[in-house]
C-alpha cells in the first residue's frame, strides 16, 4: 500500500515470535515512513527483535494486547516532531514509553517531566559513579535503579538491592560487609555482604536516609576507597560496585539536624534525579493502570475492562501512596472484580481528601475567629461529625444502601457502620 502511494501516518508492526528479522524488517519501508512513524506490537517477554529494531532507531514499542488508550494515541498520532535520538523516547502526539525490566517489572513515561527523567537516565546509566535518586516513598526509585543499571556498561553483572531502614544496624553491616565464622553467636560459617556479591555489578542502598550515624561513617570509607573489612575478619576485601542510593527523605533538612553526614551526601549527590509524585504526571495514570492490569492478571485471572468511571474516579484522587498504592488498588480490583465497589473506594477516598483539605481551611478561619467560638475542642468535634456523615453518606449511596459493602469501602467494621448510622440518625 505504501509502494503504491498511500500516506501513513503511522505504521504498527505486529511482531510475531515466528517470524524472523528479515521477514519483519524491510529496509523499504524507511524510504517512505520516518522511524518515529513506526510502531511494534509485540509479546510479553518477546525480545528477538530489539537489535534489529535498535538499529531502525524504533522507539515506540507496545505489549499485546492492544488496548482503548493505545486506540486513542494513535488516532491523536501526528507526524510533525522531529526524529528522536537513539536514547530518547518517542513524545509524538500522546506516544509513551514503556520499558520491560527483570521480574516482571517496567518503566513507563508518557508526562514530558517522565520523558525527561527517561532521557536523563539514558545519560547517567553508563557512568561509572554513584548516583542519588530522591522521591516520595511509592514513586518508583528502584525502577529507576533497575534501569541505571540495565543500560549500565555491566549489567549483565548482579544488581542487588538492601532496604537500610528495615534492619539495625548490627544487622546491616552483616548484610553489607559479610561476617567470618565466629564473628558473633551464631555465625558458624563465613558469608559474604552484599558489597561481595555485587562486586563488578550495581547495588542500591534503598532508604538510605534512615542509615544509622555509625554505619554512615563505614559507607563513606568504602566510597572513598573501594575496600572493607567482613565483621571478624582482619584482611581488607576489595570491591568494584556502583553504588545507588535512594531516599524520600529531605536530606538538606538531614544534615542542618545532624542525622545525614554532609561528606556522605556529597560523596552519594554526584549525580541526582528526582522523581515526581505520581500526583504531578496524571496523565500516567490509566497508562498504568492498564498495564497493571494486563501484568497483574496473568497471575490472578482474565485481565478486567475497566470502565471510564474507574478511569475518571483514578484521575481525581491524590495518590498520597504514588505507584505502589495504585498498583495494590489495581491487584485489589482483579481479585474481588468489583468494579462498582473499586469506584465507590476512590470516590471515598477523594471524598475524604477533600473533607481533611475543608476542615483544615475551616480549622485556620476558626483560630482567628477563636472569640466567636464555644472552644476548640467543640469546632474540632462538630467538624469531625460533619466529615464523618458526608463519609457515611457518600459510601452507602455508592453502594445502594448495601451497608456491608459500605463498610468494606469505609475500611471499618459492619457493626461499626450499624452504630453509627444510629448515632447520626442516617436513613435511605
Amino acid at each position: 500500500m505504501l509502494s503504491r502511494g498511500v500516506r501513513a501516518e503511522f505504521v504498527l508492526i505486529d511482531v510475531a515470535k515466528s517470524q524472523s528479522n528479515e521477514q519483519l524488517f524491510d529496509p523499504a519501508l524507511l524510504q517512505m515512513v520516518r522511524s518515529e512513524q513506526l510502531c511494534l506490537l509485540t509479546e510479553k517477554e518477546d525480545t528477538h527483535w530489539q537489535s534489529s529494531a535498535a538499529n531502525w532507531n524504533i522507539q515506540t514499542v507496545w505489549t499485546k494486547p492492544l488496548t482503548r488508550h493505545h486506540i486513542e494515541r494513535l488516532a491523536r498520532w501526528q507526524h510533525a516532531a522531529p526524529s528522536p535520538s537513539a536514547n530518547t523516547p518517542s513524545e509524538a502526539a500522546g506516544g509513551y514509553h514503556l520499558e520491560e525490566l527483570d521480574d516482571n517489572r517496567f518503566f513507563l513515561a508518557a508526562s514530558p517531566v517522565m520523558m525527561q527523567l527517561y532521557r536523563d537516565i539514558r545519560v547517567l546509566a553508563p557512568v561509572d559513579i554513584p548516583v542519588l535518586i530522591l522521591g516520595e516513598s511509592g514513586v518508583g526509585k528502584e525502577i529507576v535503579a533497575m534501569l541505571l543499571h540495565k543500560y549500565h556498561t555491566r549489567s549483565e553483572n548482579r544488581f542487588l538491592n538492601v532496604n537500610c531502614a528495615a534492619l539495625p544496624t548490627e544487622l546491616l553491616e552483616s548484610e553489607l560487609f559479610g561476617y567470618e565464622a565466629g564473628a558473633f553467636t551464631g555465625a558458624m560459617k563465613s558469608k559474604p555482604g552484599k558489597f561481595e556479591l555485587a562486586n563488578k555489578g550495581t547495588l542500591l542502598l534503598d532508604e538510605i536516609g534512615e542509615m544509622s550515624p555509625q554505619m554512615q561513617a563505614k559507607l563513606l570509607h568504602v566510597l572513598q576507597d573501594g575496600s572493607f573489612c567482613r565483621l571478624g575478619g582482619r584482611s581488607p576485601t576489595k570491591v568494584d560496585v556502583r553504588v545507588l542510593a535512594a531516599t524520600n527523605i529531605d536530606m538538606q533538612t538531614a544534615i542542618t539536624e545532624k542525622r545525614f553526614r554532609e561528606d556522605l551526601y556529597y560523596r552519594l549527590n554526584t549525580l541526582t534525579l528526582i522523581i515526581p509524585p505520581l500526583r504531578e504526571r496524571r496523565e500516567e495514570i490509566p497508562l498504568v493502570m492498564e498495564e497493571l492490569n494486563r501484568r497483574g492478571g496473568s497471575g490472578i485471572g482474565e485481565p478486567l475492562v475497566l470502565s471510564d468511571r474507574i478511569f475518571d474516579a483514578a484521575l481525581e484522587y491524590h495518590w498520597p501512596g504514588n505507584l505502589r498504592e495504585l498498583r495494590n488498588f489495581v491487584i485489589r480490583t482483579l481479585i474481588l472484580r468489583d468494579q462498582e465497589s473499586a469506584y465507590a473506594y476512590l470516590r471515598s477516598k477523594t471524598q475524604t481528601q477533600s473533607n481533611m483539605s475543608a476542615a483544615s481551611v475551616t480549622g485556620d478561619a476558626g483560630n482567628r475567629k477563636t472569640a466567636n467560638l464555644s472552644g476548640m475542642k467543640d469546632a474540632i468535634s462538630e467538624i469531625k461529625n460533619q466529615t464523618e456523615i458526608r463519609m457515611l453518606r457518600d459510601a452507602l449511596s455508592a453502594s445502594n444502601w448495601n451497608r456491608r459493602r459500605a463498610a468494606m469501602n469505609l475500611n471499618i467494621s459492619y457493626r461499626s457502620l450499624l452504630y453509627k448510622i444510629q448515632q447520626h440518625g442516617l436513613s435511605a
